[in-house]
């Protein structure tokens, strides 16, 4: 997901490895109209990315609604301890420079 001018993370979660399957992960983004563009993949042991969702919400407030779906989805997969937590990153500009925390 790239992150553009005007735009900032709205925020990332990611799961527990679950093992022979990988990293569940949900990364979003602020539009500069307010809505909230989503991102949710699996991640592989070899960092191949599968299994991509995207969607958009109305804003902000409306990603506990996401996240709250794709939580159910899991525990109904994998059982209870396996759920989305919110996550950190690094985060990088096309050339490999580390991006500063918020791109204006």
């Amino acid at each position: 997901m790239n992150i553009d001018e005007g735009e900032e993370i709205a925020g990332m979660w990611v799961t527990p490895r679950v093992p022979k399957i990988g990293i569940y992960k949900l990364l979003a983004k602020k539009k500069m109209d307010g809505t909230v563009e989503w991102a949710n993949f699996v991640q592989r042991d070899d960092g191949r990315k599968e299994k991509i969702y995207r969607g958009t919400v109305e804003n902000v407030a409306r990603l506990a609604d996401v996240v709250s779906a794709i939580n159910n989805a899991l525990h109904t997969a994998y059982g209870p301890a396996v759920s989305l937590i919110t996550a950190d990153a690094d985060v990088y500009s096309l050339d490999g420079k580390k991006a500063p925390p918020a791109i204006h």
